[in-house]
Protein backbone atom coordinates (compact mmCIF):
# COMPACT_ATOMS: atom_id res chain seq x y z
CA UNK A 1 0.00 0.00 0.00
CA UNK A 2 3.03 2.78 0.24
CA UNK A 3 4.01 3.03 -2.84
CA UNK A 4 1.00 5.23 -4.11
CA UNK A 5 1.90 7.14 -0.81
CA UNK A 6 5.21 7.99 -1.53
CA UNK A 7 4.90 11.37 -2.67
CA UNK A 8 2.79 13.72 -2.58
CA UNK A 9 1.96 13.91 -6.49
CA UNK A 10 0.94 9.95 -6.21
CA UNK A 11 -1.41 11.06 -3.37
CA UNK A 12 -3.01 13.56 -5.26
CA UNK A 13 -3.61 11.40 -8.60
CA UNK A 14 -5.24 8.57 -6.22
CA UNK A 15 -7.11 10.80 -3.66
CA UNK A 16 -11.14 9.44 -3.34
CA UNK A 17 -12.31 12.54 -1.89
CA UNK A 18 -12.02 16.17 -3.67
CA UNK A 19 -12.55 19.40 -1.79
CA UNK A 20 -13.15 22.95 -4.12
CA UNK A 21 -13.98 26.33 -3.46
CA UNK A 22 -16.84 25.81 -5.08
CA UNK A 23 -18.44 23.51 -2.74
CA UNK A 24 -17.68 25.80 0.13
CA UNK A 25 -20.82 28.48 1.53
CA UNK A 26 -19.47 31.54 3.81
CA UNK A 27 -21.98 32.48 6.28
CA UNK A 28 -21.74 36.17 6.70
CA UNK A 29 -23.73 38.67 9.13
CA UNK A 30 -25.31 42.06 8.33
CA UNK A 31 -26.33 44.79 10.79
CA UNK A 32 -27.52 48.22 10.42
CA UNK A 33 -25.41 50.63 9.67
CA UNK A 34 -22.31 52.47 7.68
CA UNK A 35 -18.65 51.07 7.43
CA UNK A 36 -19.29 48.75 10.18
CA UNK A 37 -17.05 45.72 10.65
CA UNK A 38 -17.53 44.59 14.45
CA UNK A 39 -15.53 41.75 14.95
CA UNK A 40 -16.75 38.89 16.80
CA UNK A 41 -15.17 38.15 19.79
CA UNK A 42 -15.76 34.29 19.82
CA UNK A 43 -15.09 33.77 16.11
CA UNK A 44 -12.13 35.23 15.29
CA UNK A 45 -11.43 36.80 11.87
CA UNK A 46 -15.74 37.01 11.78
CA UNK A 47 -17.09 39.84 12.07
CA UNK A 48 -20.60 41.71 11.70
CA UNK A 49 -20.69 44.03 8.88
CA UNK A 50 -23.10 46.77 7.50
CA UNK A 51 -24.82 46.38 4.08
CA UNK A 52 -21.60 48.37 2.54
CA UNK A 53 -19.17 46.22 4.09
CA UNK A 54 -20.50 43.08 3.29
CA UNK A 55 -20.99 43.84 -0.75
CA UNK A 56 -16.70 44.09 -0.36
CA UNK A 57 -17.16 40.48 1.45
CA UNK A 58 -19.16 38.86 -1.35
CA UNK A 59 -16.67 40.39 -3.96
CA UNK A 60 -14.29 38.67 -2.30
CA UNK A 61 -16.26 35.38 -1.37
CA UNK A 62 -16.81 35.79 -5.34
CA UNK A 63 -13.20 36.18 -6.84
CA UNK A 64 -12.17 33.12 -4.47
CA UNK A 65 -15.08 31.11 -6.19
CA UNK A 66 -16.66 30.05 -3.63
CA UNK A 67 -20.19 28.38 -3.90
CA UNK A 68 -22.28 31.38 -2.15
CA UNK A 69 -22.72 33.32 0.88
CA UNK A 70 -25.62 32.67 3.46
CA UNK A 71 -26.99 35.45 4.74
CA UNK A 72 -27.74 36.10 8.63
CA UNK A 73 -29.42 39.38 10.04
CA UNK A 74 -29.33 41.53 13.01
CA UNK A 75 -32.16 43.85 13.13
CA UNK A 76 -32.41 47.66 14.02
CA UNK A 77 -35.25 46.78 16.88
CA UNK A 78 -37.32 43.78 17.87
CA UNK A 79 -40.65 42.95 18.81
CA UNK A 80 -42.58 39.76 19.60
CA UNK A 81 -44.00 39.32 16.22
CA UNK A 82 -40.46 38.81 14.23
CA UNK A 83 -41.57 41.93 11.86
CA UNK A 84 -37.71 42.41 11.12
CA UNK A 85 -37.50 39.25 9.51
CA UNK A 86 -40.53 39.55 7.07
CA UNK A 87 -40.50 43.36 6.20
CA UNK A 88 -40.07 44.11 2.76
CA UNK A 89 -37.11 46.68 4.04
CA UNK A 90 -35.08 44.04 6.21
CA UNK A 91 -31.64 44.07 7.13
CA UNK A 92 -31.30 41.09 4.91
CA UNK A 93 -33.69 42.66 2.11
CA UNK A 94 -31.86 45.08 1.26
CA UNK A 95 -28.39 43.41 1.99
CA UNK A 96 -29.97 40.98 -0.95
CA UNK A 97 -30.78 44.25 -3.43
CA UNK A 98 -27.25 45.26 -2.41
CA UNK A 99 -25.43 42.51 -3.33
CA UNK A 100 -28.02 41.51 -6.35
CA UNK A 101 -26.83 44.96 -7.99
CA UNK A 102 -23.22 44.67 -7.91
CA UNK A 103 -22.24 40.81 -7.96
CA UNK A 104 -25.44 39.38 -9.65
CA UNK A 105 -23.69 35.86 -10.57
CA UNK A 106 -22.84 35.25 -6.43
CA UNK A 107 -25.07 32.41 -5.42
CA UNK A 108 -27.29 33.93 -2.41
CA UNK A 109 -28.87 31.87 0.06
CA UNK A 110 -30.69 33.90 3.10
CA UNK A 111 -31.56 32.17 6.25
CA UNK A 112 -35.01 32.08 7.56
CA UNK A 113 -35.81 32.29 10.77
CA UNK A 114 -37.38 34.19 13.84
CA UNK A 115 -34.78 34.04 16.90
CA UNK A 116 -32.59 37.32 15.24
CA UNK A 117 -35.94 39.03 15.31
CA UNK A 118 -37.76 38.36 18.15
CA UNK A 119 -37.62 39.79 21.55
CA UNK A 120 -37.64 36.62 23.36
CA UNK A 121 -35.19 35.08 20.70
CA UNK A 122 -36.67 31.99 20.38
CA UNK A 123 -37.47 30.82 16.61
CA UNK A 124 -41.16 31.15 16.43
CA UNK A 125 -44.47 32.74 18.22
CA UNK A 126 -44.35 32.44 22.02
CA UNK A 127 -47.97 31.16 23.46
CA UNK A 128 -48.57 29.90 27.08
CA UNK A 129 -44.70 30.09 27.31
CA UNK A 130 -43.77 27.94 24.27
CA UNK A 131 -43.02 28.60 20.71
CA UNK A 132 -46.24 27.94 18.72
CA UNK A 133 -45.76 25.96 15.80
CA UNK A 134 -48.03 26.50 13.80
CA UNK A 135 -48.99 30.07 13.96
CA UNK A 136 -44.75 30.39 13.34
CA UNK A 137 -45.34 28.92 9.81
CA UNK A 138 -47.02 32.33 8.49
CA UNK A 139 -44.02 34.60 9.49
CA UNK A 140 -41.54 31.89 8.03
CA UNK A 141 -43.69 31.76 4.72
CA UNK A 142 -43.42 35.74 4.58
CA UNK A 143 -40.07 35.89 5.63
CA UNK A 144 -39.36 33.47 2.29
CA UNK A 145 -41.36 35.80 -0.04
CA UNK A 146 -39.67 38.56 0.81
CA UNK A 147 -36.32 37.40 0.61
CA UNK A 148 -37.39 35.84 -2.64
CA UNK A 149 -38.84 39.24 -3.84
CA UNK A 150 -35.37 41.02 -2.90
CA UNK A 151 -33.34 38.30 -5.11
CA UNK A 152 -32.46 35.39 -2.98
CA UNK A 153 -31.39 32.64 -4.99
CA UNK A 154 -32.22 29.84 -2.55
CA UNK A 155 -34.17 30.46 1.09
CA UNK A 156 -32.91 28.11 3.83
CA UNK A 157 -35.62 27.98 6.68
CA UNK A 158 -33.38 27.06 10.08
CA UNK A 159 -36.13 26.96 12.61
CA UNK A 160 -37.01 23.26 12.67
CA UNK A 161 -40.85 24.17 13.17
CA UNK A 162 -42.73 20.80 11.64
CA UNK A 163 -44.27 21.99 8.10
CA UNK A 164 -42.53 24.68 7.59
CA UNK A 165 -40.47 23.55 3.74
CA UNK A 166 -44.69 23.12 2.55
CA UNK A 167 -45.63 26.34 4.23
CA UNK A 168 -43.08 27.91 2.20
CA UNK A 169 -42.82 26.13 -1.05
CA UNK A 170 -47.02 27.07 -0.93
CA UNK A 171 -46.06 30.89 -0.62
CA UNK A 172 -43.59 30.76 -2.71
CA UNK A 173 -45.27 29.33 -5.32
CA UNK A 174 -48.20 31.73 -5.06
CA UNK A 175 -46.18 34.42 -5.22
CA UNK A 176 -44.53 33.96 -8.46
CA UNK A 177 -41.26 32.32 -7.44
CA UNK A 178 -41.85 28.80 -8.15
CA UNK A 179 -38.03 28.59 -9.36
CA UNK A 180 -36.79 29.39 -5.89
CA UNK A 181 -35.17 26.97 -4.00
CA UNK A 182 -35.71 25.57 -0.35
CA UNK A 183 -32.57 24.17 1.26
CA UNK A 184 -33.89 23.15 4.66
CA UNK A 185 -32.14 22.68 7.71
CA UNK A 186 -33.76 19.30 7.86
CA UNK A 187 -31.75 17.99 11.10
CA UNK A 188 -30.66 20.52 13.10
CA UNK A 189 -29.51 19.39 16.66
CA UNK A 190 -30.03 20.99 20.18
CA UNK A 191 -26.45 21.54 19.63
CA UNK A 192 -24.05 23.20 22.73
CA UNK A 193 -21.95 24.02 19.76
CA UNK A 194 -24.26 27.24 18.59
CA UNK A 195 -22.49 29.42 21.50
CA UNK A 196 -20.47 31.47 19.67
CA UNK A 197 -23.07 32.08 16.74
CA UNK A 198 -25.61 33.54 19.22
CA UNK A 199 -23.55 36.15 20.14
CA UNK A 200 -22.44 37.02 16.29
CA UNK A 201 -26.49 37.12 15.59
CA UNK A 202 -27.43 38.13 18.82
CA UNK A 203 -30.17 35.38 19.11
CA UNK A 204 -29.65 33.80 22.22
CA UNK A 205 -33.24 32.72 24.25
CA UNK A 206 -34.39 35.28 26.90
CA UNK A 207 -35.29 32.15 28.60
CA UNK A 208 -36.08 28.30 28.28
CA UNK A 209 -34.36 26.59 25.02
CA UNK A 210 -34.64 25.20 22.04
CA UNK A 211 -34.67 21.58 22.66
CA UNK A 212 -38.66 20.94 22.56
CA UNK A 213 -38.12 21.88 18.52
CA UNK A 214 -34.85 21.33 17.74
CA UNK A 215 -33.78 17.33 17.51
CA UNK A 216 -32.16 15.74 20.59
CA UNK A 217 -28.13 14.81 19.62
CA UNK A 218 -28.84 10.86 20.82
CA UNK A 219 -31.06 10.57 17.62
CA UNK A 220 -30.23 8.97 14.83
CA UNK A 221 -33.24 7.34 12.96
CA UNK A 222 -35.42 10.32 13.92
CA UNK A 223 -33.57 12.38 11.43
CA UNK A 224 -34.01 10.48 8.73
CA UNK A 225 -37.56 10.72 9.49
CA UNK A 226 -36.96 14.96 9.68
CA UNK A 227 -35.09 14.58 6.38
CA UNK A 228 -37.52 12.62 4.30
CA UNK A 229 -40.72 14.71 5.50
CA UNK A 230 -38.95 17.76 4.16
CA UNK A 231 -38.39 16.07 1.13
CA UNK A 232 -41.74 14.87 0.79
CA UNK A 233 -42.41 18.45 1.24
CA UNK A 234 -40.74 20.43 -1.51
CA UNK A 235 -37.15 20.58 0.08
CA UNK A 236 -35.02 20.95 -2.87
CA UNK A 237 -31.08 20.59 -0.67
CA UNK A 238 -31.33 19.08 3.03
CA UNK A 239 -28.89 20.02 5.59
CA UNK A 240 -27.40 18.14 8.55
CA UNK A 241 -26.47 20.87 11.25
CA UNK A 242 -23.77 20.65 12.52
CA UNK A 243 -21.33 18.73 11.20
CA UNK A 244 -18.08 17.32 12.61
CA UNK A 245 -20.28 15.36 15.66
CA UNK A 246 -23.12 14.39 13.29
CA UNK A 247 -20.69 12.70 10.50
CA UNK A 248 -22.60 9.63 11.13
CA UNK A 249 -25.96 11.78 10.10
CA UNK A 250 -24.56 12.88 6.83
CA UNK A 251 -23.29 9.30 6.27
CA UNK A 252 -26.76 7.98 6.74
CA UNK A 253 -28.75 10.54 4.42
CA UNK A 254 -26.23 10.41 2.16
CA UNK A 255 -26.39 6.92 1.58
CA UNK A 256 -30.55 6.65 1.96
CA UNK A 257 -31.39 10.27 -0.14
CA UNK A 258 -30.44 11.33 -3.95
CA UNK A 259 -31.26 15.03 -3.38
CA UNK A 260 -27.82 17.44 -2.85
CA UNK A 261 -26.66 17.57 0.71
CA UNK A 262 -25.31 20.27 2.56
CA UNK A 263 -23.90 20.47 6.11
CA UNK A 264 -22.97 23.23 8.38
CA UNK A 265 -19.44 23.50 9.83
CA UNK A 266 -20.86 25.63 13.17
CA UNK A 267 -19.48 28.13 14.73
CA UNK A 268 -18.26 26.36 18.24
CA UNK A 269 -16.75 23.76 15.55
CA UNK A 270 -14.68 27.02 14.10
CA UNK A 271 -14.08 27.90 17.33
CA UNK A 272 -12.48 25.38 18.57
CA UNK A 273 -9.53 24.68 16.34
CA UNK A 274 -9.37 28.37 16.00
CA UNK A 275 -8.36 28.48 19.69
CA UNK A 276 -6.49 25.64 20.00
CA UNK A 277 -4.25 26.82 16.84
CA UNK A 278 -3.62 30.23 18.67
CA UNK A 279 -2.66 28.18 22.02
CA UNK A 280 0.16 26.31 19.55
CA UNK A 281 -1.55 23.01 20.14
CA UNK A 282 -2.86 21.72 16.46
CA UNK A 283 -2.12 22.94 13.03
CA UNK A 284 -5.07 25.26 12.43
CA UNK A 285 -4.30 24.85 8.51
CA UNK A 286 -4.39 21.40 8.56
CA UNK A 287 -7.00 20.89 11.44
CA UNK A 288 -9.39 23.12 9.08
CA UNK A 289 -8.51 20.98 5.89
CA UNK A 290 -9.35 17.62 7.55
CA UNK A 291 -12.10 18.45 9.54
CA UNK A 292 -13.19 19.55 5.82
CA UNK A 293 -12.41 16.62 3.71
CA UNK A 294 -14.00 14.56 6.76
CA UNK A 295 -17.44 16.38 6.11
CA UNK A 296 -16.89 15.71 2.48
CA UNK A 297 -16.03 12.15 2.88
CA UNK A 298 -18.82 11.52 4.97
CA UNK A 299 -20.82 12.43 1.99
CA UNK A 300 -21.63 16.30 2.38
CA UNK A 301 -22.00 18.10 -1.40
CA UNK A 302 -22.02 21.90 0.40
CA UNK A 303 -20.10 23.03 3.24
CA UNK A 304 -21.29 25.43 5.67
CA UNK A 305 -18.12 26.69 6.52
CA UNK A 306 -16.41 29.91 8.49
CA UNK A 307 -13.49 28.87 7.08
CA UNK A 308 -14.48 28.94 3.42
CA UNK A 309 -12.23 32.44 2.25
CA UNK A 310 -8.81 30.60 4.09
CA UNK A 311 -10.09 27.11 2.47
CA UNK A 312 -10.51 28.29 -1.02
CA UNK A 313 -7.23 30.32 -0.94
CA UNK A 314 -5.20 27.32 -0.04
CA UNK A 315 -7.00 25.20 -2.63
CA UNK A 316 -6.46 27.79 -5.74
Amino acid sequence: MRRLRAREPLRRLVRETRLEPSQLILPLFVCPGEGVRREIAAMPGNCQLSVDELVKECAEASRLGLGGVILFGIPESKDERASGAYAEDGIVQRAVRAIKRELPELVVITDVCNCEYTSHGHCGKVVGGDVDNDSTLEWLAATAVSHARAGADIVAPSDMMDGRVAAIRRALDAAGFTQTPILSYAAKYASVFYGPFREAAESAPRFGDRRSYQMDPPNAREAMREIELDIEEGADVIMVKPALPYLDIIRMARERFDVPLAAYQVSGEFSMIVAAARNGWIDGERAMMETLVAIRRAGADLILTYFAKDAARLLA
